[in-house]
C-alpha cells in the first residue's frame, strides 16, 4: 500500500445529523415506511459524551508507573484468574491475585467454554473488581464479551438470527432494537464491553464467518451496522442498559484468498478503499468507542504491524479516536505464523509502534514483560505507553467503572423479558427469504400429510449456529428445551398425527435415504431441510462450498417420488445446490434465525406470515464461478468470443412474497444533477395480490461510462414498507453527487461528470451528474 493516499471523510453514504434517541423496548417494531437514509442520516454522527473526562485521565496517568501503564494495556482470558471450567468454573485467588494486583490487568475477556448464569457472571466480576480496588490506584478491570447475536454467553438470554439473517431483514430499525436488548442484557450481565458489531463485508462465500458479515453490499452493511452501533451505545455507554461497542474485525478479514479463515487477502487499494472501508468508516462515525484488528494481512503486510492501516489510515483519515485492541493471540502470531518478527518481544514492538492499545495476550504475562523492557532500554517511547493507556482509561470512565465498577443486581429484571424473545421472533420472521415458489405452492395447508426429513429438521444447533452458549455453538443439551425446532414447530401447526420424520441422512453421512422417500411416497408434501451444524471461525473452514453429498442424494431420492417438495436451507454461508434447486417446487432461505427460527419458519410455510427478507447477497450456481451483485456489466451476457456469462443461482436482493408488488411511475424532479446538489427519484409501488405483505424497495445507480470500470449497478437506497391489498404508496428518495462517489485511479474517491442510470423494481431511468 502507498501511505501517501487520502480518503475524503465525504465517502460515507449520507450526512451528519443529530442522534435520535432509543425507542422503547416494549412491543414489535414497526413502521409505515423503514427508510435506509433516513435512518442513517438520523444515527450515523455522533460525537464522543460531552462530559470531559481528559482532566481525570491525565491526573491519573501521571500517578501510574510503567508496570501499571502496562498492565492496563493487557488483556487476559478468563482461565487466568479462575479454576475448573463450564459450569464450575470459579475464581482462584492466587491467580486473581497474580493478575490483578501483580500486574495490574486492565482487561479481562471470554468464557471457559460454557455460557454462564448471569449471577455466575456477577459472582466472577465481582470479585475481579473486588480485587482491582485492593490495588494502588483502584482501576477498575473492564471486561469483554462475544455477543455476537445476543447475549450468546449468558444462560437464559435472548438471542437473534445472526448478522447474514438480520441483514435479510433489510430493516434498520429491527436491527438497532435486537442490538439494544443485546446491550441491555449484556450489561444485566455485568458485562460492558462488546466485541460487535463484525463490519467485514460478506464477499468471499467459502469464508467460514460469513453468517456473522451483513453480507457482501457496502451500503446495506453500512446502514446495517451503524444501527448495531447505535443499539448498543446509545447516547451514554454509561447507562444501565448500554455497552461499548468494537468494530471488527478492521480491515480485510474477511475476503481471505483461499477462503480459509485467518489466512491472507489480496485487496487492491483502490477496492479496500471502495468495498471495505466505507463500513467501519461509518461505524467510527457513528460513535464505535473501540476497534478490533484483523487477525490476518492484506498484501503481504499483517495488519498488526501495519502502520498505515492503524494510524495513518484509521487515526488520521477516519478520524478514530477510541481504542484498539488486538484479536486472539495475534501479537505471537507475527512470529509463529506471519513469521514479520523474529522473537516475541520484537513482535510486541512492531505491533505498539503500530498503533495497538490493548494486548489481547491472553494466556500469559509475555506481552507485559516484554514491553516493559521495551520501553526501558527506549525501543518503544513512553508518549506512545501514555497515548494508548489514556485511551483505556478514558473508554472505562466513560463507561462508568469508575464510579460503579461492580455488576448491578437491580438491572438483572432486564434480562430475558417476554417482549424482548417477541422482537427477536419478529426478527427471524423478517429474515426469511423465499426464493422459488412454483405454482404457488407455499403457504401449505394444514390439512395435508407431511414428511419432514433432513439434518437441520430437529436441530437447534443448526438454527443458531456459532457463538451460542459455546465457541462453536455445539453442545445441543445447552439449548433451551422450549423452543422448537422446526419439526416441532410443523407439528404443533398441523399435529404430531399428521407429520412423519424420517432423518434420512446427517449433515455429512446417508441413515435412512431409501426409507425417507418410501414416507415421501405416503405423504402428500416433503419438506426437506439441509445446510449445515454449529463452526465458529477456523474449525468452520472448508475445501468446497457443495452441499455435502449426503445431503443432495436425499433431496434428489425425495425429488425422485414426484411429490411436491420444499427445500429449507438452514446454513451460515451459500451452500451449492446447482443439482436440485431447479427440480424442487419451492425453496426458503432461513439463514441461522436463532432459537425462534424453528417457529419462524413453520409461521412462513403454513402462511401464518407473509415472507418478506431479501437476500443481502449473491447466491452463486457453482463453486468456481463466484461473482457479488456489482459485478462489471459485461460479465452478465455472453460473448461471442467464448466468455459464458456468470449466471448466479439467485441474485442479491432477491426474495419473493405471498403477496405481488407493481413498480410504476418512475419519475426524476430532474433530467440533471449539480455537482452538490441532490435528485429527487419517487416510484409508485402497489400492492397487487391478495394479502398484506411487506416489500423492500431497492434503488440502483449505474454509473453508465466512468474512468475505473463502472459496475452494472450499486445500491444506494432502499425502504421496507407495508402494504394492504391494494393499498399503493409513493415513494421518494434523494440522490446527491456523493452518492456517485467511487475510488478512482489515484486511490482518492471522486465525482465524474456523465450519464447515470436509476434502478427500482425493473423501472429504469437517466439523469445526467453536469
Amino acid at each position: 500500500m502507498c501511505s501517501n493516499l487520502q480518503m475524503s471523510r465525504a465517502y460515507v453514504f449520507g450526512s451528519p445529523h443529530t442522534t435520535l434517541s432509543n425507542p422503547a423496548l416494549d412491543g414489535p417494531v414497526t413502521a409505515e415506511v423503514s427508510d435506509s437514509q433516513a435512518f442513517f442520516e438520523s444515527n450515523s454522527s455522533v460525537r464522543f459524551p460531552s462530559n470531559n473526562w481528559d482532566s481525570k485521565v491525565d491526573a491519573l496517568l501521571k500517578q501510574m508507573t510503567l508496570e501499571e501503564k502496562v498492565g492496563q494495556m493487557t488483556q487476559l482470558e478468563i482461565g487466568m484468574v479462575c479454576s475448573g471450567k463450564d459450569q464450575a468454573l470459579q475464581i482462584d485467588p492466587a491467580k486473581l491475585e497474580r493478575a490483578v494486583v501483580k500486574y495490574g490487568v486492565g482487561s479481562i475477556l471470554n468464557v471457559k467454554d460454557e455460557a454462564l448464569p448471569v449471577d455466575k457472571w456477577h459472582q466472577i466480576i465481582g470479585q475481579i473488581q473486588t480485587a482491582a480496588l485492593k490495588t494502588r490506584l483502584k482501576i477498575p478491570v473492564i471486561y469483554g464479551i462475544d455477543t455476537i447475536h445476543g447475549v450468546n454467553y449468558t444462560q437464559g438470554s435472548t438471542l437473534f438470527p445472526q448478522e447474514l439473517g438480520m441483514a435479510a431483514t433489510w430493516n434498520p430499525e429491527l436491527m438497532k432494537r435486537t442490538a439494544e436488548i443485546a446491550a441491555m442484557e449484556t450489561r444485566a450481565s455485568g458485562i460492558p464491553w462488546n466485541f460487535s458489531p463484525v463490519l467485514d463485508i460478506g464477499r468471499q462465500p467459502l469464508w467460514p464467518r460469513f453468517y456473522e458479515t451483513f453480507g457482501e453490499d457496502p451500503y446495506l452493511a453500512t446502514v446495517m451496522g451503524v444501527a448495531t452501533v447505535r443499539g448498543y451505545e446509545g447516547s451514554n455507554i454509561a447507562a444501565k442498559d448500554k455497552v461499548a461497542s468494537c468494530l471488527k474485525h478492521y480491515v480485510g478479514y474477511s475476503f481471505p484468498l483461499s477462503g480459509k479463515d485467518r489466512s491472507p487477502a489480496w485487496i487492491p487499494e483502490i477496492y479496500l478503499r471502495e468495498y471495505f472501508l466505507p463500513t467501519f468508516q461509518a461505524g467510527i462515525s457513528a460513535g464505535a468507542h473501540t476497534i478490533m484488528v484483523n487477525s490476518g494481512e492484506v498484501n503481504g503486510e499483517p495488519v498488526h504491524v501495519s502502520r498505515f492501516i492503524l494510524t495513518d489510515l484509521l487515526r488520521t483519515e477516519l478520524g478514530f479516536r477510541g481504542m484498539v485492541v488486538s484479536d486472539w493471540e495475534d501479537i505471537k502470531k507475527l512470529v509463529s505464523q506471519h513469521g514479520v518478527a523474529a522473537t516475541e518481544k520484537d513482535a510486541t514492538r512492531m505491533a505498539v509502534m503500530a498503533g495497538i492499545d490493548m494486548s489481547m495476550v491472553p494466556s500469559d504475562y509475555s506481552f507485559s514483560d516484554h514491553l516493559i523492557a521495551l520501553v526501558k532500554e527506549g525501543s518503544v517511547p513512553q508518549a506512545r505507553i501514555d497515548e494508548a493507556v489514556r485511551r483505556i482509561l478514558h473508554l472505562k470512565y466513560e463507561l462508568g467503572l469508575f464510579e460503579s465498577p461492580m455488576p448491578d443486581a437491580s438491572v438483572k429484571a432486564n434480562f430475558g423479558r417476554p417482549e424482548s424473545r417477541a422482537v427477536s421472533l419478529q426478527a427471524a420472521q423478517e429474515s426469511i427469504t423465499l426464493l422459488k415458489n412454483s405454482n404457488n405452492l407455499l403457504p401449505l395447508a394444514k390439512a395435508r400429510k407431511i414428511l419432514v426429513t433432513g439434518p437441520t429438521a430437529d436441530s437447534q444447533i443448526s438454527l443458531n449456529n456459532g457463538w451460542t452458549y459455546t465457541w462453536q455453538g455445539t453442545k445441543a443439551d445447552l439449548y433451551p428445551k422450549d423452543r422448537p425446532t422446526i419439526l416441532r414447530a410443523i407439528e404443533g401447526k398441523v399435529g404430531k398425527q399428521n407429520v412423519t420424520f424420517v432423518p434420512g441422512a446427517s449433515l455429512d453421512k446417508e441413515v435412512n435415504i431409501a426409507e425417507a422417500a418410501g414416507a415421501a411416497r405416503d405423504s402428500d408434501v416433503s419438506i426437506i431441510c439441509l445446510g449445515e451444524g454449529g463452526y465458529a471461525e477456523t474449525p468452520g473452514n472448508i475445501d468446497d462450498l457443495t452441499l455435502s453429498e449426503s445431503q443432495l442424494k436425499l433431496a434428489e431420492a425425495i425429488i425422485a417420488t414426484g411429490k411436491p417438495t420444499v427445500l429449507v436451507l438452514v446454513e451460515g454461508r451459500p451452500r451449492i445446490i446447482a443439482r436440485i434447486a431447479e427440480r424442487v417446487n419451492a425453496l426458503v432461505m432461513a439463514y441461522n434465525p436463532s432459537l425462534e427460527g424453528g417457529q419462524a419458519i413453520a409461521d412462513v410455510l403454513f402462511g401464518d406470515y407473509n415472507p418478506n427478507g431479501k437476500l443481502p447477497f449473491t447466491y452463486p450456481r457453482y463453486a468456481n464461478a463466484q461473482l457479488s451483485y456489482d459485478h462489471k456489466i459485461w460479465e452478465s451476457g455472453d460473448t461471442p468470443f467464448g466468455y459464458t456469462a456468470l449466471k448466479p443461482q439467485f441474485e442479491f436482493g432477491a426474495g419473493l412474497s405471498y403477496t405481488t408488488f407493481e413498480y410504476t411511475k418512475l419519475s426524476l424532479d430532474s433530467s440533471a444533477m449539480k455537482q452538490n446538489g441532490e435528485l429527487t427519484v419517487s416510484v409508485t409501488v402497489t400492492n397487487s395480490g391478495r394479502r398484506a405483505g411487506k416489500e423492500v424497495v431497492q434503488l440502483y445507480v449505474r454509473d453508465v461510462v466512468a474512468s475505473i470500470t463502472p459496475a452494472g449497478k450499486r445500491l444506494r437506497r432502499f425502504a421496507k414498507i407495508h402494504l394492504e391489498p391494494g393499498q399503493a404508496r409513493t415513494l421518494s428518495f434523494k440522490l446527491r453527487s456523493a452518492d456517485l462517489l467511487f475510488i478512482g485511479r489515484n486511490n482518492k474517491p471522486v465525482v465524474e461528470p456523465g450519464d447515470f442510470e436509476v434502478i427500482i423494481g425493473g423501472l429504469k431511468d437517466k439523469f445526467t451528474l453536469q
